[in-house]
């Protein structure tokens, strides 16, 4: 009956699996490189040069997600980092001015190109990192003794700690968790930290 029939399915689909797992990972690639080529036509999107070097060059760079979604129309940025003139950008501004948006901006960007996707920009020259790392937002875990301010440090210690001259850090507001003028200490030692270690 209809149990036989599906044993017998079931064995055939077995003894095929390498080839259905194949098949399967094929059109998952060619999903995802479509996706990409479609989103990069549709939305303006350049190839970028992506480099050994330590440059992070990026002209009329976008969000790719609040240049889509926003009501308003979304303002170009320019890049510029490198490990000689321009390893660290400190980003000021008002409440709700872009800073954030920017900063997600930069690393989105980076992350596109490396996965070979072409990136929301008019021109980008963008090295290759070993990894990205992100101190964003505020979270906390009150039930196991963690405040916003010690998972944002206990995030940071992990970043300092891990990220090496190859590395893309992105920090958002750090030390905003305590006093004032010990949340600008914390936030100096990590700026100055970033730009002069190894």
């Amino acid at each position: 009956g209809e149990v036989a029939i599906f044993e017998t399915l079931r064995r055939e689909v077995a003894a095929r699996s390498p080839q259905i797992q194949d098949t399967a990972r094929s059109i998952a690639a060619l999903d995802t490189l479509a996706a990409l080529a479609e989103t990069a036509t549709i939305h303006n999107y350049t190839k970028p040069h992506v480099h050994q070097g330590d440059e992070i060059q990026i002209v009329e760079g976008r969000h790719p997600v609040v240049d889509r979604r926003s009501d308003d129309t979304f303002v170009p940025n320019d890049t510029l980092l490198n490990a000689t003139t321009c390893q660290l950008v400190i980003l000021t501004g008002p409440n709700m001015g872009g800073k954030s948006t920017y900063l997600r901006q930069v690393a989105l960007v980076s992350l596109l190109a490396q996965a070979g996707s072409f990136v929301p920009a008019r021109q980008a020259k963008l090295a290759l990192v070993d990894r990205i790392f992100t101190r964003v937002g505020a979270s906390d875990n009150i039930a196991r003794g963690q405040s916003t301010f010690m998972i944002e440090m206990q995030e940071t210690a992990n970043i300092l700690h891990s990220a090496t001259s190859r590395s893309l850090v992105i920090l958002d507001e750090i030390g905003r968790g305590t006093a004032t003028f010990d949340g600008l200490s914390i936030a100096w030692a990590v700026a100055e930290y970033l730009a002069t270690a190894p």
